[in-house]
C-alpha cells in the first residue's frame, strides 16, 4: 500500500463527505447512531473476540500495564459504547442553532448559527472505544470523522469500524462519513497531520509521546491535552469520611486514566488523623506511596518523594502526597505543578470552596467528588471524544459543542450601508 496515495483518497472522500453530512437532518443522524448501537449490542461477543486477539499479542510484545488496560474491552465497556452512542442520539442537535440574534440600529438583525467544524481527524493509542465515541460524536455534530487508532488495537478497531458502516448504511448517509484507516503505517499519521486542503482539526488521544510529536509536526489545530497530573486537596474543614472515600476512588478506580489523582495534598491540621487512615487503604491496595518529609513522619512506611515526583502523571499504582500549610498553599502547589486538568477540593466551608472553584485554572474542577468524574460520558455528553487543557475553542470533556464553531448571520431585508 502506497500510504500518502491512500491517505490522500482518505481525506479528499472524507471532504467530500463532510458537504453531505453537515447538512444531514437530526433524524437521519439519530437513525444511524441507533443502528450502530444495536450492531455493537449484537455483535458484542464477536467484539470481545476481535479484542481478546489484540491484548494477546500486547501482552506479548510486553506493553506496559496503563496501555493493556486502556486496551482491554470487557462485556461493560462494550455495553457504555453502546448506551455512549444512544446518549448522543438522545442530544439535541446543536448543528444549525442560532443565539443572540439582536437587531441593531441599522435594522438588521444579527446573530450567530453553529456549524460543524468539517473533517476531524482523531489519532488514538490502544483505545478501542473511541472509535465508536468518536463516530457518534463526529456525526451527530456534522462532520465527517477520519479515525486512526493505535496499532496494538487493530483487531477490535476494525470490528467496532463494521459495526459504524452498518449504521451509516442504514440511515442512507456516506459511509466516508467515518473512516477508520486500515493501514498500521506509522506513516499514515504523518499524512493526517498535514492534510491541510483535507482536515479541519486533530484530535489526539494518547501518550505524551504522541501529544508532544503533534504538537511538533501538525500542521493543521490540535485540540488536546498534554497529560494529567490531577490533585485532589482535603481541607481541614473536610469531612474525612467524605475524603477517605474519594482519596481511595480518585487513585484506585483505574489507575491509567488521565483524570486519575497523582498527587495527594492534605491540610497540616488533619494530616495526623486522615493520613494513617488513607495509607491504609493504599497500603492494602499496592500503591506505592511517595512523601514529603512530614507525610513520612506521619507515615513511616511512605517512601520520600523528590521534586520530579511533583510533576509526574504514573499512570500506575503510585501516589505523591504532601502536606500543606492551608489552602493557599495547595492552591500555589496545584498551579506549579498541576497539568490544568482535574483537580478536587474536600471541604465542608463553603466559602472556600467557592475560592477553589473560581481560583484553580484547569479544565475541571470539583468540590467534593472524585477526579474520576472527568469524563464526556460523566458530564453527560454521551460520549467524549478528548479531554481538552486548552483555552481557545474547546476546554474540558469535548463534546458535541466542542466540535462544532459558529459563524455570524446577518438578516436583512433590502438593507444597505449608509
Amino acid at each position: 500500500m502506497d500510504v500518502k496515495t491512500y491517505m490522500q483518497t482518505v481525506g479528499r472522500t472524507a471532504r467530500e463527505a463532510s458537504r453531505e453530512i453537515a447538512r444531514a437532518e437530526t433524524r437521519a443522524k439519530n437513525a444511524a447512531l441507533l443502528a450502530m448501537a444495536a450492531a455493537i449490542r449484537r455483535d458484542a461477543s464477536r467484539l470481545l473476540a476481535a479484542n481478546a486477539e489484540d491484548v494477546a499479542a500486547a501482552k506479548a510484545a510486553g506493553l506496559d500495564a496503563a496501555l493493556l488496560d486502556r486496551l482491554t474491552l470487557n462485556e461493560k465497556t462494550v455495553t457504555d459504547m453502546a448506551e455512549g452512542l444512544e446518549q448522543i442520539a438522545a442530544l439535541p442537535d446543536p448543528v444549525g442553532g442560532i443565539t443572540g440574534m439582536n437587531y441593531r440600529p441599522s435594522g438588521i438583525q444579527v446573530g450567530k448559527m453553529r456549524v460543524p467544524l468539517g473533517v476531524v481527524g482523531i489519532i488514538y493509542e490502544a483505545r478501542p472505544n473511541v472509535t465508536a465515541d468518536a463516530a457518534g460524536l463526529c456525526l451527530k455534530s456534522g462532520n465527517a470523522a477520519i479515525l486512526r487508532g493505535g496499532s496494538e488495537a487493530i483487531q477490535s478497531n476494525q470490528a467496532i469500524a463494521a459495526c459504524v458502516k452498518e449504521g451509516l448504511k442504514a440511515a442512507n448517509l456516506p459511509e466516508a462519513c467515518v473512516q477508520v484507516i486500515e493501514t498500521t503505517d506509522r506513516a499514515a499519521v504523518g499524512e493526517l497531520i498535514t492534510m491541510r486542503e483535507y482536515v479541519d482539526v486533530i484530535v489526539p488521544r494518547g501518550g505524551k509521546g504522541l501529544i508532544e510529536r503533534l504538537m511538533n509536526d501538525a500542521r493543521i489545530p490540535v485540540i488536546k491535552h498534554l497529560h494529567g497530573v490531577c490533585h485532589v486537596y482535603v481541607d481541614d474543614h473536610a469531612d474525612l469520611d467524605k475524603a477517605l472515600r474519594i482519596a481511595d476512588n480518585a487513585k484506585t478506580s483505574r489507575y491509567g486514566t488521565c483524570n486519575t489523582m497523582e498527587t495527594l495534598l492534605v491540610h497540616r491540621d488533619v494530616a495526623q488523623s486522615f493520613l494513617p487512615k488513607i495509607a491504609a487503604v493504599y497500603a492494602a491496595k499496592n500503591v506505592e506511596m511517595r512523601g514529603c518529609s512530614e507525610s513520612r513522619r506521619i507515615v513511616p512506611a511512605m517512601k520520600e518523594a523528590t521534586e520530579a515526583d511533583w510533576h509526574e502523571e504514573y499512570l500506575a499504582p503510585i501516589i505523591a502526597i504532601r502536606v500543606v500549610d492551608d489552602m493557599d498553599a495547595a492552591m500555589a502547589h496545584i498551579a506549579q505543578y498541576g497539568s490544568q486538568h482535574t483537580d478536587a477540593i474536600v471541604t465542608e466551608d463553603y466559602t472556600r470552596s467557592r475560592r477553589f472553584l473560581r481560583e484553580v485554572d484547569s479544565a475541571s474542577v470539583m468540590v467534593n467528588a472524585s477526579t474520576r468524574f472527568a469524563d464526556g460520558f460523566e458530564y453527560g455528553l454521551g460520549a467524549e471524544i478528548g479531554i481538552s487543557t486548552d483555552k481557545i475553542h474547546a476546554r474540558g470533556p469535548v463534546g458535541l459543542e466542542g466540535l462544532t464553531s459558529e459563524k455570524w448571520v446577518v438578516l436583512g431585508d433590502g438593507h444597505i450601508r449608509g
